[in-house]
């Protein structure tokens, strides 16, 4: 799950920010939680993309989720471009985005390697002892400029979604609204980049758990945001709680039916990364390819769960 930083003021984040705010508001200096968990998340990782050896040994898994229990279903590949690209799309099911591990997976199957697909990740994702280890292993970066600047650089793809946390514990209600946030940093780490934006539309990753509420005045009153770099405490149903609000990842995922459909790639000029409107309204294209597709793919499915 990855915002690309694209919340957070320059003195929050190892390297600068992908997304500048419209408006300028008094910060508060970084909690010591905070840049623990920075340092942390910025350990270890690597262009290399996903370890082979890892990826052989685990195989097996990987193709049963993606087969059996997700049955993904993924379209449009026709138009990934040659070269490195900036794929943006949206996630759902909270901290365990099940839909985002399954399109990276169904990537490595295509390719199995001869093309890498990083993944972005939350930093406390990236901090987490064990799970960050295998986030590495599998080709997933740190949501910096410096992590994904340096994979588009190596001529990889890099998918980003760009909403953070309110885009993936989005409730239930908003399912298959595309929340990007407002955050324009993919933009501008595209133009700098001199690379295309890839659109992708995502249905049932928010039927993996459901989200009850949002939980935002929790995440409030806790001070999530200035500690844990989180606007949301969801209060969620599934398994094996009941209901209950999940802090941390904490859930068994549901066997939703998973779908995916790249859509056509947007070029970008590389010689307006300050202009502002420019910014804008590529922003603005994407999110109106993404949502079109999220729009289409979701009348497509007759069941919650089944498809």
């Amino acid at each position: 799950m990855d915002d690309l930083r694209s919340s957070l003021p320059p003195n929050e984040t190892a390297a600068p920010p992908l997304h500048s705010n419209l408006t300028s508001r008094p910060r508060k200096k970084p909690s010591w939680v905070s840049r623990l968990i920075n340092k942390r998340a910025m350990r270890g990782w690597s262009v290399t993309g996903q370890d082979a050896e890892f990826m052989a040994k685990s195989e097996g898994i990987w193709e049963f989720l993606l087969t059996k229990y997700f049955r993904v279903s993924t379209t449009g590949w026709e138009h990934i471009p040659e070269g490195a690209c900036m794929i943006i799309g949206v996630h759902s099911g909270t901290w365990l985005t099940m839909d985002a591990w399954m399109l990276m997976n169904d990537w490595w199957f295509r390719y199995k390697g001869k093309r890498i697909l990083h993944g972005t990740a939350h930093d406390i994702l990236m901090a987490m002892p064990g799970l960050g280890d295998m986030f590495r292993k599998v080709g997933v970066v740190p949501s910096s400029r410096e992590s994904v600047s340096a994979c588009l650089e190596a001529g990889h793809c890099v998918v980003i979604w760009p909403g953070g946390e309110v885009d993936s514990m989005r409730s239930w209600k908003k399912r298959h609204e595309v929340i990007l946030d407002n955050r324009l940093g993919f933009v501008r780490q595209a133009i700098r980049s001199g690379v295309p934006i890839v659109p992708v539309a995502t249905v049932g990753g928010a039927e993996t758990v459901f989200v009850l509420s949002e939980g935002r005045w929790l995440a409030d009153k806790l001070q999530l945001r200035r500690f844990l770099r989180s606007k949301m405490v969801p209060l969620v149903a599934g398994l094996p709680f009941g209901i209950w609000p999940e802090l941390l990842p904490s859930h068994l995922p549901l066997p939703s039916k998973i779908t995916n459909e790249f859509l056509p790639a947007i070029e970008v000029d590389p010689r307006r990364e300050h202009d502002a409107d420019y910014v804008k309204s590529i922003f603005l294209e994407v999110e109106r390819s993404i949502q079109s597709g999220v729009s289409r793919l979701a009348q497509q499915r007759r069941w919650p769960i089944l498809g």
